[in-house]
């Protein structure tokens, strides 16, 4: 199967550097908007069987002009959410964010036990998104697109296709940036492309 990971259109919350992780999190700011509507020329060629997006309202709207023009419904699923902020849920400062960074990135190098307070483990996190991997993998489809947002998908990718922790953090998804991995979940995945960069 090959997996297309998308990033989510440009929000309020990424302009003001705000650790947004939250259910139902922010809108898509005009720009987004405008991302979101370019992401069916970005991909137009790329055969696509299948569109999810997390239950964040980012990743809903930059599926949605994706969705309609390849007359598909887009799959939402709780398990392709943002990795939680825990208590620094909405804090913008330095510090609380490269915490939250560097906790995702010590999961790409195997510190399974990083974690911010009030947060999630790495275990709850890549096993949520693996279900909805698995689950697109059972459907049969050969071409999946999952929006999402950019730690989880950062480290998800990294994780499970043996990028280390410092090329994943020296690759950090912007808005509407793609990763194209193939694989399957028994046997594992490899990465295709990264946005524009080359992964060394």
């Amino acid at each position: 199967m090959r997996l297309i990971l998308v990033r989510h259109g440009q929000t309020s919350a990424n302009v003001a550097v705000l650790l947004d992780t939250a259910h139902p999190g922010a809108d898509l700011t005009d720009l987004g908007r405008a991302q979101a509507a370019a992401l069916p020329t970005a991909l137009d060629g790329v055969p696509i069987d299948a569109v999810y997006a997390s239950t964040l309202a980012r990743a809903q709207q930059t599926a949605a002009p994706l969705a309609a023009e390849r007359g598909l419904p887009v799959h939402v699923r709780a398990g392709l959410r943002e990795i939680s902020a825990g208590d620094f849920e909405m804090l913008g400062d330095p510090d609380a964010v490269a915490r939250y960074l560097d906790a995702s990135l010590a999961w790409v190098d195997g510190d399974l036990d990083a974690t911010l307070p009030g947060g999630e483990t790495a275990d709850d996190a890549f096993a949520r998104f693996d279900a909805v991997v698995a689950e697109a993998a059972e459907s049969g489809a050969d071409a999946v697109v999952m929006v999402s947002q950019g730690t989880i998908i950062r480290s998800w990718a990294a994780s499970r296709s043996g990028i280390s922790a410092d090329v994943a953090a020296r690759s950090r998804l912007e808005n509407t940036e793609v990763v194209v991995l193939e694989g399957d979940p028994a046997s594992g995945w490899r990465t295709l492309s990264w946005g524009d960069r080359e992964l060394s």
